[in-house]
């Protein structure tokens, strides 16, 4: 049997930290199928994987360029790929309607037409999405624009993805998927499907886009040596301001785009990711070089973001127990609300137990507003646009959105993936 703290803790059993590779969405294939990866300390784990790798690949393009992406099911059950963060139509949004069947095929095609940022792909077919996210799929999905790149931020071997998750394993070392109704939490961390990996860093200033890819598990990010973290960005692109944060609250599905300068740091100084919440040590970064060219760009960043106002509409929903959402379980067939097209509305999120919530809605990006009750304030990751809220017990979270894109169906949810699962999901429709 393999001791998963031994693994994580001992040096000798690390892996160099993975970096997957970056591939375009024009004329793209996708397959997800069963398959292995070595997730360190000489495992080598059966997980199922987009295109042969876990992580699958960060999918990289620009604002205006068009996405056509052929998926290929090979998995030994439905699926469908679901663009988090994105804003696309009903057809390709990967609803659990469009599911198709082990061994068939999906076609997506779709303009980016949003700002840039830190979006990501994973399965979504009715009651399997946990299973299938915890069982490796998932990927980034990342779009650029023109001022994003007015700031010149760190790129190349500069910027790093990390899709951090938990993990579990059983006695032969694979992945083992056991849910409970509160959730799935693994006993091990898992950085781009490594087990606490490491990654030599130059003296330089790295762009560091993180996904909490967990099914349950709530983080509380922090690095040691006190190391700042230069929160320039999170899931709808840059902030209106940057600002220096020492821990960072993310919840399942929400992005973070930060930046750390190692230059302060001696040749050899080890610097960690932590998880504050679990007390896990996540990546260790190890500084190999210092004669580096000077850093030339922004240490800060501003983004001009327009404030919605004046809702039109107030909607509450409350987050009930651990499958329903305003007393409903899903029903992939039933319309719970529509919205109009372009009109300006104010959701509120209410919990009534069994949370934390963290609340994802499809087809738009919102504003969030205010938190009152729990930890009673909005932080500075949650200004600008969201696409997912951490909604926590004794909470009320409002959110202004508006739909200014697409006509169609949609889903919100509880991005605690056992729950979404067990129902707690709903459509509505925009017209």
């Amino acid at each position: 049997m393999h001791d998963e703290n031994q693994i994580t803790n001992s040096l000798s059993n690390r892996n160099q930290l993975y970096i997957p590779e970056v591939v375009s969405p024009g004329g793209l294939m996708l397959t997800a199928a069963p398959g292995t990866t070595d997730i360190g300390g000489g495992i080598i784990s059966a997980t199922w994987e987009f295109n042969g790798n876990l992580p699958g690949p960060t999918i990289k393009t620009n604002t205006g360029t068009i996405a056509s992406i052929l998926f290929q099911n090979n998995l030994p059950e439905e699926s469908i790929v679901h663009w988090h963060g994105l804003i696309v139509n009903k057809e390709n949004d990967g609803h659990p309607q469009d599911a198709v069947s082990s061994g068939g095929n999906y076609s997506y095609n779709f303009p980016i037409i949003q700002r840039a940022g830190l979006n990501w792909y994973h399965p979504h077919p009715d009651m399997l999405t946990g299973k299938q996210v915890f069982m490796g799929l998932a990927g980034a999905f990342i779009v650029n624009d023109a001022e994003e790149s007015a700031f010149n931020l760190p790129s190349g071997n500069f910027e790093v993805p990390l899709i951090i998750r938990d993990v579990t394993l059983n006695n032969g070392g694979n992945i083992n998927y056991q849910p409970t109704a509160g959730g799935m939490f693994g006993r091990s961390s898992m950085v781009n499907g490594s087990m606490y990996p490491y990654m030599k860093v130059a003296s330089a200033v790295y762009r560091f886009r993180i996904l909490n890819g967990a099914n349950a598990r709530v983080m509380n990010l922090a690095f040691t040596k006190n190391a700042e973290m230069i929160l320039i960005g999170n899931d709808g692109g840059l902030l209106p301001s940057s600002s220096i944060q020492n821990s960072i609250v993310i919840s399942n599905g929400e992005r973070l785009d930060i930046l750390v300068d190692f230059r302060k740091f001696k040749t050899g100084e080890s610097i960690i990711l932590r998880d504050l919440n679990a007390q896990w040590d996540l990546v260790e970064f190890i500084v190999t070089e210092k004669k580096m060219p000077l850093y030339n760009g922004a240490l800060s960043t501003s983004s001009n973001i327009q404030p919605l106002s004046n809702p039109v509409v107030t909607r509450t929903f409350s987050f009930d127990g651990m499958s329903r959402i305003n007393g409903l379980e899903f029903n992939m067939n039933r319309i719970d609300w529509t919205v109009p097209l372009h009109q300006t509305e104010m959701w509120v999120f209410v919990s009534n137990g069994n949370g934390p919530h963290p609340v994802h809605v499809h087809g738009a990006s919102f504003q969030v507003v205010s938190r009152t009750g729990g930890r009673g304030r909005i932080f500075p990751w949650e200004a600008g646009w969201k696409d997912t809220v951490l909604l926590d017990d004794g909470e009320t979270v409002r959110v202004l959105i508006r739909f200014d894109n697409y006509s169609g169906i949609y889903l919100m949810h509880c991005h605690k993936l056992e729950h979404e699962d067990r129902g707690m999901m709903a459509n509505f429709e925009v017209i």
